[in-house]
């Protein structure tokens, strides 16, 4: 079966969204929320990621990026989703800084449950929702939605307020991520 979303470029520009199973909200603690940061540094500095903007929300990550050659998007969003998903878990079942845990773990464990494909926790929906930037008008689209998903969420009232976002970047602050401005 054909996925309707893939990357048929591995170097091109792309919008990306990768969402916790269920739309779980994970990223409500600021140590999770650093995973993430950390995480998408590591992939610009080691794994060939150029980050052009991102946001972070409780359930789900916006990314516009490509990866650089020789490297692959799919492997690239693969490990990093990989990775998150391990280090999250395994904060989820050693630590105390989170207070809905337990249920948490027993999602992910019983989602994990349904599929063979999945060894014991299902973190992430499947695939990254990969949509090819094809034109600058619909680059500064997804931007601008990028930036304004917090102002939406009422998180904050001013894009660049947001620390979880590159808006703080194309304000001209600094970032926690490294991105490369459009």
């Amino acid at each position: 079966m054909d996925r309707p979303f893939k990357v048929s470029d591995q170097n091109a520009v792309y919008f990306v969204t990768i969402t916790t199973i269920d739309w779980l909200d994970i990223f409500t603690r600021k140590e999770y929320k650093l995973d993430i940061v950390d995480s998408l540094n590591y992939c610009v500095d080691n794994k060939g990621l150029e980050i052009f903007a991102w946001v972070l929300m409780t359930n789900h990550l916006h990314l516009l990026c490509r990866a650089k050659e020789p490297y692959k998007l799919s492997d690239i969003m693969r490990d990093f989703k990989k990775f998150v998903a391990k280090k999250v878990i395994w904060s989820l079942e050693t630590e105390s800084i989170e207070s809905r845990q337990e249920f948490i773990v027993k999602h992910m464990k019983f989602r994990g449950n349904i599929t063979d494909r999945v060894e014991k926790y299902r973190f992430w929906k499947d695939g990254f929702h990969p949509i090819e930037i094809f034109s600058d008008k619909f680059f500064e689209q997804k931007l601008h939605y990028i930036h304004q998903n917090p102002v939406e969420a009422m998180i904050v009232e001013e894009e660049e307020h947001y620390l979880f976002s590159s808006a703080r970047d194309y304000a001209g602050m600094k970032g926690l991520v490294r991105v490369s401005l459009y």
